[in-house]
């Protein structure tokens, strides 16, 4: 664990000089956001809106605690309801020459378009775009793609774009860690910020207070560089080495403990890590899918990732589901 880690989410009496001294830092940053959204709330600054129903997937704590796969599940249930939604992401680490708002294909790399983009475009069947000036980005999946429901991944923070349904997604491990803002603690917001969304959707540990747990199911093993091949992770008799370039690595790591793998060692990245073939260790080599996108051209032979996709309960859907219908049927009222 690293000393941030640390500091953020299980401090003990000799972190408390270095959190003084970024009290001071909190406190800027407290101002700032605060500022930030009170100029969007009394219409200082511009906030767009679409014609379709907006959700917003995002959280209050840096690192990743599971938006991703919530992307992914909404995509998938809202289809099955027939709907036509369409995924909107910024696209952090996009390198490529992209002009934007641009529309992710399958044959979009990582290094164009960003990890998690890639990544979503393997599991859902449905447009999806790319903008870091979102309201542009979701214009385009309504006029162009002619979506009827847009699912922003991350954004919570990002109030430019007016959104119906907001959807906060928290680790069930470390929570809100030691509840200071950045950079003292791993906040982007309070935790008052969790009453005023809709859904909160707790992964892993246990729900409580209208919380909604989501359990992450793995499937089986993939081959990095052949996707066609697929392997039990019970088969696995030798020792592996599991790396992970994630907001949470450990999370990976104990995922793979308890489902009985041996590990001989474990590497772990920042999160969005770009890696390279001297970052892959020699023998077998599991990893995540959101690293596997981005190391499918150099990794060799006995590298694998484990898919893990998101379950979570009925009565999250009722409820969700009979929120976008009604505001649906509310802007059709108000359209005419």
């Amino acid at each position: 664990m690293s000393f941030i880690d640390k500091l953020w989410y299980s401090p003990t009496w000799y972190h408390w000089p270095v959190l003084v001294l970024l009290a001071p830092l909190s406190l800027v940053f407290w101002v700032l956001s605060a500022t930030r959204r009170l100029a969007f709330k009394k219409g200082i600054k511009k906030s767009s809106a679409v014609t379709a129903p907006v959700i917003v997937v995002g959280n209050i704590s840096v690192g990743g605690n599971g938006k991703t796969p919530v992307v992914v599940y909404l995509a998938k249930r809202l289809r099955q309801e027939g709907y036509h939604p369409g995924v909107l992401s910024r696209g952090y680490g996009a390198q490529g020459d992209v002009s934007y708002p641009h529309t992710v294909s399958a044959a979009c790399t990582a290094q164009q378009v960003g990890d998690e983009p890639v990544l979503m475009r393997q599991h859902i069947n449905c447009p999806l775009v790319i903008d870091p000036i979102r309201a542009r980005g979701a214009n385009k999946l309504v006029t162009d793609h002619k979506c009827d429901v847009i699912i922003c991944d991350d954004g919570l923070q990002h109030y430019a774009l007016q959104r119906d349904i907001e959807i906060i997604v928290m680790d069930g491990q470390r929570l809100c860690g030691n509840g200071y803002l950045l950079p003292s603690g791993p906040l982007r917001e309070g935790k008052w910020r969790l009453s005023t969304a809709d859904f909160v959707i707790k992964n892993g540990g246990v729900a409580s207070n209208g919380e909604y747990l989501m359990a992450l199911e793995s499937g089986r093993l993939v081959n990095v560089s052949h996707p066609n091949k697929s392997l039990s992770i019970h088969d696995l008799k030798q020792e592996v080495t599991a790396i992970a370039g994630i907001g949470n690595p450990e999370r990976f790591f104990t995922l793979l403990t308890k489902k009985g793998v041996k590990l001989k060692s474990t590497k772990s990245f920042v999160d969005h890590h770009s890696f390279t073939v001297k970052d892959i260790p020699e023998g077998t080599v599991l990893m995540t899918e959101k690293d596997a996108v981005k190391c499918r051209s150099f990794a060799h032979k006995d590298c694998w990732y484990l898919p893990v996709n998101a379950h979570l309960p009925q009565q999250f859907d009722m409820k969700l589901l009979q929120q976008v219908k009604q505001i649906l049927n509310d802007k059709k009222r108000y359209s005419k």
